[in-house]
């Protein structure tokens, strides 16, 4: 039989008083809690989250990293980069998403969480591919979208649309081969014809 579904407001008021002093922030937004905490309290928040009577979140469903350089347009006052995870109570049918800014902008990391959910391994590799985000702890960091030999992490804001490289076969070399890119990066914008009855709207 499946559980009632806990009131947004009721999940965070249980989760305040779990995590305590270690919440920077918790809000109800659309129905979901996301909750912030520090980088220093990564960690024992997550097992918390899981281990706590009230909370019993069994399950990491995604994990993954947030650029929040010129974030909609705006220039971040804050950290640059975020890891944002979206935890799963199947026992008690709930859910909450837990966000955590990694301190340094230059080497941004934060503590693994792979040893409390397996499932957060492969989430980790893909946000330290794409984001250059370190997980401290983690055992097997390494590239899982991108090629052994590429440069650079491609959903980073500052990184070109065109990228560093392109690569082709070589018939010659019987091998791929990696050359600059040759073709001129460029904003196109659609042009966009209005009409005044489209689709019978006035």
């Amino acid at each position: 039989m499946t559980a009632v579904a806990i009131r947004p407001e009721k999940l965070k008021e249980t989760i305040a008083a779990t995590l305590g002093s270690k919440v920077r922030q918790i809000t109800v937004s659309l129905g979901e809690v996301t909750v912030t905490v520090a980088a220093a309290d990564y960690l024992e928040s997550m097992r918390a989250l899981r281990d706590s009577s009230g909370c019993q979140f069994e399950q990491l469903i995604d994990l993954c990293g947030v650029d929040y350089s010129a974030y909609a347009n705006a220039v971040n006052e804050g950290s640059r980069y975020c890891v944002v995870s979206h935890l799963l109570s199947v026992s008690l049918n709930q859910r909450v998403r837990v966000k955590v800014y990694c301190p340094d902008d230059d080497f941004p990391m934060v503590t693994s969480v792979s040893d409390l959910w397996n499932s957060a391994n492969w989430y980790e590799r893909e946000a330290f591919d794409l984001f250059g985000i370190v997980f401290d702890g983690h055992n097997d960091l390494r590239r899982i979208l991108t090629d052994y030999g590429f440069i650079g992490h491609p959903f980073r804001k500052d990184f070109p649309l065109s990228g560093h490289v392109e690569m082709r076969y070589d018939a010659e070399q019987r091998r791929v081969v990696y050359e600059p890119v040759s073709i001129e990066p460029r904003e196109i914008t659609p042009r966009i014809i209005r009409e005044e009855k489209y689709g019978g709207l006035h």
